[in-house]
């Protein structure tokens, strides 16, 4: 008579394979979370890389922060400053060209009339057009944000600003172009038309010194 093993006491499967997969799956979800870390971490570090004001650089902190004031990167350092056509905001003078002043140093300073940030500016810009700027041949160039030109006009009587000034289009595609984040921000621009500066926030006298030395050596 064939033996009757009782079906509790018959072998079974080892168990071991199911067990090894459960553990190399752990491992595979253990290794993409720390993958993921780890590249969080580059996109981290590169971006406050981007945003960190260049080393050694002065900073203007009566406006903010310095991690959101002064000398900064910009991808336009070193490269042609976009070229653009705007109308004047001054008297009569028709349409500007920033080509017009090949062979010049360039300041272009963007503005709105509403920024708080630009009317503590304003003065100081006007101060340094009349008392050295004109004198070393660099044009100053202010950029209005799209806004009303009644709104602009009255900012610029108000705060007595006799240097050239020109009015963005409506979608505002020239402060685009230079990548222009907030208001005031300003761009020293060489005699070849190259971009060798950046200054984000207000400017004052030590920023506008160092900046000069770029332009007027």
């Amino acid at each position: 008579m064939d033996s009757i093993v009782p079906e509790t006491l018959q072998s079974t499967e080892p168990a071991e394979p199911e067990i090894g997969k459960k553990r190399s799956r752990k491992r595979s979800i253990i290794i993409f979370a720390v993958v993921s870390v780890l590249n969080a971490g580059l996109l981290i570090l590169l971006w406050t890389q981007l945003l960190t004001p260049a080393a050694n650089l002065p900073t203007n902190n009566s406006a903010g922060s310095a991690s959101d004031v002064g000398a900064v990167n910009s991808p336009l350092l070193g490269k042609q400053a976009p070229d653009f056509k705007l109308s004047a905001l001054n008297q009569s003078k028709g349409d500007i060209r920033l080509s017009d002043f090949k062979g010049k140093p360039v300041i272009v300073n963007f503005w709105a009339s509403w920024c708080e940030p630009c009317k503590r500016e304003a003065p100081f810009l006007q101060k340094a057009w009349t008392q050295q700027l004109k004198a070393k041949g660099v044009v100053l160039l202010g950029v209005d944000g799209p806004e009303n030109s009644k709104a602009a006009l009255n900012f610029m009587q108000s705060q007595g600003m006799t240097y050239l000034n020109v009015q963005d289009t409506v979608d505002g595609s020239t402060a685009i172009s230079f990548g222009t984040t907030k208001f005031p921000e300003t761009y020293f621009i060489d005699r070849n038309g190259v971009v060798v500066g950046k200054w984000l926030g207000e400017l004052n006298e030590q920023a506008l010194q160092h900046e000069m030395a770029k332009l007027v050596p």
